[in-house]
């Protein structure tokens, strides 16, 4: 099971997360410009990223991204696209390939580290970093991703109590958020650290306790 970076996200990849689905040409540069915009996310001193140094970067005018997008929150509309489009997938596929309710949670655990170890610049997308100063809506958005990240984790949960690898009191709810808030944490410390923490460091310790 592989997670995708942005520098290889494909016209294909934003096509199906509802991006680009006009005639090829504006859809490779649509896809140029959430490239760079990723990547430009990816410097771990870099303060809020303008349409300014954007249009710098891919050395086009302002006017230029305007005319694939109609503002800067619908850029960042497209990665959480990304995002939501790669992470749901691989959570459907860890429920359809996993039997074990208990061995589900880890391995959804390990997958949400890995996507942003992966995914750096997706990693600010995610703590919320990079929407500081933005449209409402986006944070809107991520809180929506987190709940649903929550209801997938639960279920799994569900799952192994069910089997009878978990407690018959164990609150799933409760299991669910702790997860949760385990994954961001690991996240906040290595978007935070520069990049220089790895998110799964230690993790086989944490999933014992975990799950």
């Amino acid at each position: 099971m592989q997670t995708r970076s942005p520098a290889d996200m494909t016209t294909e990849d934003l096509e199906e997360a509802g991006v680009g689905r006009k005639r090829r040409q504006p859809g490779a540069r649509r896809l140029q410009i959430l490239q760079t915009l990723a990547a430009m996310l990816e410097d771990p001193r870099a303060e809020k990223v303008t349409t300014a140094a954007l249009a710098a970067r891919l050395d086009v005018s302002e006017a230029a991204l305007y005319r694939h997008f109609a503002s800067k929150a619908q850029m960042f509309e497209g990665l959480i696209e990304f995002i939501e489009t790669t992470v749901f997938r691989l959570l459907n596929e860890i429920a359809m390939q996993e039997d074990s309710g208990r061995q589900q949670v880890r391995t959804m655990i390990r997958m949400l580290l890995e996507f942003a170890q992966t995914n750096r610049g997706m990693t600010r997308v995610l703590i919320g970093d990079a929407l500081v100063n933005e449209n409402d809506r986006l944070q809107e958005r991520m809180n929506q991703l987190f709940d649903r990240i929550e209801a997938s984790v639960k279920q799994a949960v569900r799952i192994a109590i069910t089997q009878e690898e978990l407690p018959p009191d164990t609150d799933a709810s409760a299991q669910a958020c702790l997860v949760v808030a385990y994954v961001t944490g690991r996240w906040h410390r290595y978007a935070k650290s520069g990049f220089g923490k790895s998110p799964v460091d230690g993790l086989e310790v944490h999933l014992a306790v975990l799950a």
